[in-house]
């Protein structure tokens, strides 16, 4: 218990920033996927208060839709947290829930360290800790919490790895692993099919290192494995084929546009920004890729000493040595890259095609997540190496404080700081008391403006999150298909967004035609439009005057500005 509970303060020590105005605050790193992730909380409590399909949502991108499952819908945090999102709100139950999520998987990677690889408590703390907080996924935690989500992570690779085990009920332990394969399927697919890769590349080893012992125990094993993917298969089959084949499903991400983003060499050995030894600069350095690795230099050098050392008395310590090395080299993506320069040099990722089903969706950089979960696997085998047996000699116990204080000062530099937040404005009083209701019947939306984007309107998205979702509003902050059927973030825009983007970023109103009100009108009939309503904005003169001349007057109701444009939409 008192492993978990220093989890668990380190998971509110690692939001508080958050909880300084949680109503009003977001990562200052992701600001936009934080207000996704929020609004995915409100889409939980919407589907369950209204009995709705969570598969599916036409609250944002109205009136085509967004297909749930083919974005990161965080389907299984979100339905069991309804009753706390309807309770307390969608920023409320984002920051308990990831602070929670860091926490859980720090300790159920403490769980099974414990109980199945190493002797001692502190050993297993260790690992579970850095598991649990490792610098790449602490760096995710700043508007990612899917990929801070893995608690169910090391349960999975434990349940694939005692299949077939000497006393263990086969049919159990694959009833056992499809169930947490299956509830994996709706926190993060991609985590899940990291996990697979890792445990194929160990069993891989396993045979390759004890090929009798591995035959005796395959049929079992085999057999579990078929359970545990017959059960998975029956409870996800529906909602996978929705994602590929559902509305508003997609093949691929146009131009494949994740295979460039691979792990900088020097990346490993510098120390993450989020932690107490690291900082912002190095950024502007090696660049604003994803800080998957990020170790610093002392864990590095411990890791390779470690392994060195424990190489030929642990089993476990060389199937960690053969995960680090292949998730090392996979990272790499198409060119390797050194200190923020593309080197010329083909990586692994230039041999492979960037159409490959599935694939093609993967972020090369991200396989190095597979690597911190090893070395917090083998900071356990260090530290648990370090505990003496009964007949170590009174000569070598100098070893172990000397050993425990390698391993301390290779980790306390990476202890994460409180994540960056910035605050963010309040959604108009208009929105938050109600005030839009007569306005928007049933079966119309409601137009803020700017129209939620990828790019813009942060701020009006959140207005459909702090709501719970009761009213739908075009555009959104998605994934979902072009004409082509090839995934493209958001919707294309419409000659009217075009119109409010570019007063936007130029603070000047466009030339309008009658055609552009022609457009408007159109725009507002395929939206479906009831109102169109304009809060506070750095733009606001500027874009009450597009409106304005696209629209005619608008009034001034409550805190905003608003165009009913129900009779100009049939």
């Amino acid at each position: 218990m008192l492993a978990i509970g220093a989890y668990a303060l380190l998971g509110v020590f690692v939001c508080l920033n958050y909880w300084v105005d949680v109503q009003h605050r977001v990562s200052s790193h992701l600001p936009t996927d934080h207000s996704w992730f929020e609004w995915l909380f409100a889409h939980g409590a919407h589907s369950v208060r209204h009995l709705e399909n969570p598969l599916f949502s036409t609250r944002q991108n109205a009136p085509d839709g967004v297909n749930m499952m083919a974005n990161t819908s965080l389907l299984g945090v979100t339905l069991p947290l309804a009753p706390l999102t309807l309770l307390l709100g969608p920023q409320v139950t984002y920051a308990l829930y990831l602070g929670g999520a860091l926490a859980a998987t720090a300790g159920t990677a403490y769980w099974v360290l414990s109980r199945h690889l190493v002797r001692s408590r502190a050993a297993a703390f260790v690992g579970g800790a850095f598991v649990g907080f490792a610098p790449g996924v602490v760096h995710h935690a700043n508007g990612q919490p899917n990929f801070a989500s893995n608690f169910l992570l090391p349960l999975i690779v434990a349940r694939v790895l005692l299949l077939g085990g000497p006393g263990r009920s086969w049919r159990r332990d694959g009833v056992v692993l499809g169930l947490l394969v299956a509830y994996q399927v709706f926190v993060n697919e991609e985590m899940l099919l990291l996990t697979a890769l890792a445990c194929l590349v160990v069993v891989l080893t396993y045979l390759l290192a004890r090929p009798r012992a591995a035959r005796a125990r395959a049929g079992v094993f085999v057999a579990g494995l078929g359970v545990g993917g017959a059960v998975a298969l029956l409870l996800t089959a529906y909602p996978v084929w929705f994602q590929f084949n559902g509305p508003q499903s997609y093949r691929g991400l146009q131009g494949g546009v994740f295979h460039s983003w691979g792990e900088d060499l020097m990346a490993f050995v510098t120390f993450a920004r989020d932690t107490w030894a690291g900082d912002e600069a190095v950024e502007r350095t090696i660049g604003l890729t994803e800080q998957n690795t990020w170790f610093g230099w002392p864990l590095v050098l411990l890791a390779l000493a470690a392994l060195v050392l424990l190489w030929r008395r642990s089993p476990a310590a060389r199937v960690v040595a053969v995960l680090v090395l292949v998730f090392t080299v996979a990272s790499i993506g198409p060119q390797v890259r050194f200190d923020g320069k593309l080197t010329g040099v083909d990586g692994p990722w230039a041999y492979v095609p960037d159409d490959l089903p599935l694939v093609e969706m993967m972020m090369p950089t991200r396989l190095a997540l597979v690597v911190a979960g090893a070395l917090g696997v083998l900071l356990a085998l260090a530290w648990d190496a370090l505990t003496p047996a009964p007949d170590v000699t009174g000569r070598r116990r100098w070893l172990r404080p000397v050993g425990h204080a390698a391993i301390a000062l290779a980790v306390l530099p990476l202890v994460p700081r409180p994540l960056p937040a910035q605050p963010v404005d309040p959604p108009p009083h208009f929105i938050t008391s109600g005030g839009w209701r007569p306005y928007v019947p049933a079966g119309r939306t409601l137009v803020p403006v700017p129209v939620p984007n990828n790019g813009h309107g942060l701020a009006t998205l959140r207005w459909s999150a702090l709501t719970l979702h009761e009213f739908p509003v075009p555009g959104g902050y998605f994934i979902g298909p072009n004409s082509d059927g090839e995934g493209v973030f958001g919707t294309p825009n419409r000659p009217t967004t075009k119109l409010i983007y570019a007063t936007v970023d130029t603070g000047r109103v466009p030339a309008l035609t009658e055609a552009d009100r022609r457009r408007a009108v159109e725009d507002l009939t395929f939206w479906r439009a009831s109102v169109v309503v304009l809060g506070a904005h750095p733009r606001e003169v500027a874009l009450r005057e597009l409106l304005t001349g696209l629209l005619g007057p608008g009034r001034r109701v409550d805190d905003v500005w608003l165009w009913d444009v129900r009779p100009l939409v049939p």
